[in-house]
């Protein structure tokens, strides 16, 4: 079965629909590639999904381990290059302050998040800056 199903809308946009779930995401391309940055870029939607596959981690190894798992806000920073046009760095903050680990779960919790699927599947020539505040 598909994952998701993606259908072009025209003016540089897609909408792209959960098969699962049935949720659906509209992409527009960004200001500075021909675009109105109406919406998320797909670019942005894998910046995002970095960070939220790190938050996702975290909570299934807090569950795991029985930790508690309350606070947590993060903000992605995507640069971009050109020559191909592509994500040249991110640079993540994410705070976890108030969670209360302590030294050890704390990383541990970091080996975790950067061991997150999306993390493993993008180009290790894409630089990444994580900025952890705990």
């Amino acid at each position: 079965m598909a994952t998701a199903k993606i259908k072009y809308l025209g003016d540089l946009k897609c909408e792209m629909e959960h098969v699962q779930s049935g949720a659906k995401i509209v992409t527009a391309a960004p200001i500075d590639n021909k675009g109105d940055g109406s919406s998320f870029s797909p670019t942005d939607l894998l910046a995002s999904a970095y960070v939220s596959c790190m938050i996702t981690i975290i909570g299934i190894y807090c569950n795991s381990n029985g930790l508690e798992f309350d606070k947590c806000e993060a903000e992605v920073t995507k640069v971009m290059a050109s020559g191909p046009r592509r994500i040249s760095e991110l640079i993540i903050d994410i705070d976890l302050s108030g969670n209360n680990w302590s030294s050890d779960q704390q990383i541990a919790i970091i080996k975790a998040a950067e061991a997150c699927p999306v993390a493993k599947s993008v180009s290790e020539v894409m630089l990444v800056t994580i900025n952890y505040m705990f």
